[in-house]
């Protein structure tokens, strides 16, 4: 009998205990109920001796409390997540169409003159150009033997050569040949002979451009005549005699020239 008893009594003492210990408090509690009551008497006591610092007015805010918790929410605004635009971009689109010009911008201010660039290389040598023609042309010639003539347009030869620049004036055939166009001055000096008609011509290209003429005297004398002419290249000109009625002579002798005929450029064609 001793053995199911003591089991029962076991069990009926662990069912009461628990009941006996809710109905007593712990003295840990006890002291924190005091703990906490005690604060209330002792700011009652403080608030006595300072009533303007313990007694705030209903309406004024309390101030802001620093004590931060754990608990509490954070003051800072939180951070946003950062979207990589790179990771979203996609493929490059076709070319647009080309949009319409724009307006003109205004005139800038010309610049600075820059610096003098370095010396460049020395060129090939180019091809070798036409030969420079001469602007000059001129010429003097004179006669020392007389003429009597009874031919038809006979041309007067001289003998004398005092300039012939270029020999542009060929003495074999009398005649001027116009290497350089351009304005001439030519001028023609005779001695008529004593009862003999003197009867020239300065003569271009065939035709006749000035007469130079004497009628028949007692005395001879000395003719002249001068003219302006223009002149093409491969023109012509020359002295040439022309038979009348009577016949027709020029005067001059191995001593002295008293024949001349001359001619000269005074303008070249390609001068402004």
């Amino acid at each position: 009998m001793e053995g199911p008893w003591t089991l029962s009594s076991l069990l009926l003492a662990c069912l009461l205990l628990p009941d006996s210990m809710l109905s007593q408090p712990s003295r840990p509690e006890e002291e924190q109920g005091e703990a906490t009551r005690a604060p209330s008497h002792r700011h009652a006591a403080r608030a006595e001796r300072d009533p303007e610092k313990y007694h705030r007015n209903p309406d004024e805010q309390p101030p802001h409390s620093q004590c931060v918790r754990c608990c509490d929410p954070p003051t800072h605004s939180s951070a946003l997540p950062h979207i990589n635009i790179t990771i979203l971009k996609g493929e490059k689109g076709d070319r647009g169409e080309r949009g319409l010009q724009g307006k003109f911008g205004k005139a800038g201010s010309a610049g600075s003159r820059g610096h003098m660039g370095p010396k460049g290389q020395k060129g090939s040598i180019g091809a070798m150009g036409e030969p420079c023609k001469s602007h000059y042309a001129a010429f003097s010639v004179g006669r020392k033997k007389p003429l009597h003539s009874n031919d038809y347009y006979q041309t007067l030869i001289f003998d004398t050569e005092f300039v012939n620049l270029y020999g542009h004036f060929n003495m074999f055939t009398g005649r001027f040949y116009c290497y350089v166009p351009g304005i001439y001055y030519f001028a023609l000096n005779v001695h008529t002979w004593n009862q003999k008609e003197t009867y020239l011509h300065i003569v271009k290209n065939g035709a006749e451009v000035v007469i130079l003429y004497a009628q028949m005297s007692d005395r001879s004398i000395m003719q002249s005549q001068s003219v302006m002419l223009e002149l093409q290249e491969q023109d012509e000109v020359w002295v040439r005699l022309f038979k009348g009625e009577r016949e027709n002579a020029v005067f001059s002798d191995e001593y002295d020239t008293y024949v001349t005929f001359s001619g000269y450029l005074i303008k070249h064609s390609g001068e402004p």
